[in-house]
Protein backbone atom coordinates (compact mmCIF):
# COMPACT_ATOMS: atom_id res chain seq x y z
CA UNK A 1 0.00 0.00 0.00
CA UNK A 2 2.55 2.45 0.70
CA UNK A 3 4.30 1.65 -2.70
CA UNK A 4 0.79 2.84 -4.33
CA UNK A 5 1.08 5.70 -2.18
CA UNK A 6 4.16 7.39 -3.17
CA UNK A 7 3.55 6.36 -6.65
CA UNK A 8 0.52 8.31 -6.70
CA UNK A 9 2.15 11.11 -5.10
CA UNK A 10 5.08 11.05 -7.58
CA UNK A 11 2.81 11.15 -10.29
CA UNK A 12 0.57 14.04 -9.08
CA UNK A 13 4.15 16.18 -7.99
CA UNK A 14 5.34 14.92 -12.13
CA UNK A 15 2.03 15.96 -13.37
CA UNK A 16 1.93 19.74 -11.54
CA UNK A 17 5.93 20.21 -13.30
CA UNK A 18 4.44 19.46 -16.56
CA UNK A 19 1.43 21.74 -16.19
CA UNK A 20 3.29 24.79 -14.48
CA UNK A 21 5.79 24.13 -17.43
CA UNK A 22 2.94 25.44 -19.67
CA UNK A 23 2.78 28.70 -17.54
CA UNK A 24 2.53 31.74 -20.25
CA UNK A 25 5.03 34.31 -19.93
CA UNK A 26 6.14 37.41 -20.95
CA UNK A 27 5.63 37.85 -25.19
CA UNK A 28 8.62 40.30 -25.56
CA UNK A 29 8.17 40.32 -29.10
CA UNK A 30 5.09 41.28 -30.08
CA UNK A 31 3.47 44.95 -29.64
CA UNK A 32 -0.57 45.20 -29.25
CA UNK A 33 -2.45 45.40 -31.95
CA UNK A 34 0.82 44.07 -34.41
CA UNK A 35 1.71 41.16 -36.54
CA UNK A 36 2.94 38.76 -33.11
CA UNK A 37 0.07 39.26 -30.87
CA UNK A 38 -1.41 36.68 -30.01
CA UNK A 39 -5.27 35.57 -30.65
CA UNK A 40 -8.21 32.96 -30.04
CA UNK A 41 -6.22 29.85 -29.90
CA UNK A 42 -3.43 31.26 -27.41
CA UNK A 43 -6.43 33.11 -25.65
CA UNK A 44 -8.30 29.50 -25.34
CA UNK A 45 -4.82 27.91 -24.31
CA UNK A 46 -4.15 30.75 -21.32
CA UNK A 47 -8.00 29.98 -20.39
CA UNK A 48 -7.22 26.72 -19.78
CA UNK A 49 -3.85 26.82 -17.72
CA UNK A 50 -4.75 29.83 -15.81
CA UNK A 51 -5.10 27.85 -12.38
CA UNK A 52 -1.43 26.66 -13.00
CA UNK A 53 -0.38 29.94 -14.02
CA UNK A 54 -2.51 32.26 -11.12
CA UNK A 55 -0.53 29.80 -8.86
CA UNK A 56 2.76 30.37 -10.83
CA UNK A 57 2.33 34.32 -10.81
CA UNK A 58 2.20 34.57 -6.92
CA UNK A 59 5.70 33.24 -6.80
CA UNK A 60 7.69 34.14 -9.71
CA UNK A 61 7.18 37.75 -10.94
CA UNK A 62 7.80 36.79 -14.78
CA UNK A 63 4.68 35.13 -15.40
CA UNK A 64 1.40 36.84 -15.96
CA UNK A 65 -1.97 35.43 -15.84
CA UNK A 66 -2.96 37.23 -18.60
CA UNK A 67 -1.56 38.09 -22.25
CA UNK A 68 -1.10 41.98 -22.79
CA UNK A 69 -0.04 41.90 -26.07
CA UNK A 70 -3.28 40.31 -28.06
CA UNK A 71 -5.37 40.87 -31.21
CA UNK A 72 -8.33 42.17 -28.63
CA UNK A 73 -11.78 40.38 -28.66
CA UNK A 74 -10.75 36.82 -30.00
CA UNK A 75 -8.08 36.81 -27.29
CA UNK A 76 -10.55 37.69 -24.57
CA UNK A 77 -13.51 34.98 -26.08
CA UNK A 78 -10.83 32.12 -26.43
CA UNK A 79 -9.49 32.98 -22.66
CA UNK A 80 -13.04 33.15 -21.63
CA UNK A 81 -14.04 29.93 -22.87
CA UNK A 82 -10.81 28.65 -21.39
CA UNK A 83 -11.90 29.86 -18.32
CA UNK A 84 -14.85 28.42 -18.59
CA UNK A 85 -14.35 25.00 -19.41
CA UNK A 86 -11.35 24.41 -16.64
CA UNK A 87 -13.71 25.81 -13.71
CA UNK A 88 -17.23 24.68 -15.19
CA UNK A 89 -16.12 20.54 -14.90
CA UNK A 90 -15.74 21.22 -11.16
CA UNK A 91 -18.81 23.46 -10.75
CA UNK A 92 -21.06 20.37 -12.16
CA UNK A 93 -19.39 17.54 -10.84
CA UNK A 94 -21.36 17.00 -8.10
CA UNK A 95 -24.66 17.76 -10.31
CA UNK A 96 -25.37 14.20 -11.32
CA UNK A 97 -27.86 13.03 -8.81
CA UNK A 98 -29.68 9.50 -8.76
CA UNK A 99 -33.07 10.09 -9.19
CA UNK A 100 -36.35 8.18 -8.13
CA UNK A 101 -37.60 5.66 -10.85
CA UNK A 102 -41.11 5.35 -9.34
CA UNK A 103 -43.40 8.38 -8.26
CA UNK A 104 -43.46 9.22 -4.47
CA UNK A 105 -46.86 7.61 -2.82
CA UNK A 106 -48.71 10.49 -1.70
CA UNK A 107 -50.74 10.08 2.00
CA UNK A 108 -54.12 9.43 2.42
CA UNK A 109 -55.32 8.83 -1.10
CA UNK A 110 -56.30 5.50 -1.61
CA UNK A 111 -54.20 2.90 -2.21
CA UNK A 112 -53.77 0.44 -5.31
Amino acid sequence: MQARTIRSAALLVGAGLVLAACAAGGNDAAQAGGADSVGFWWGLWHGLISPITFLVSLFSDDVGLYEIHNDGGWYDFGFMVGVSVVFSGAARSGAARARPTTAPRRHGGPTR
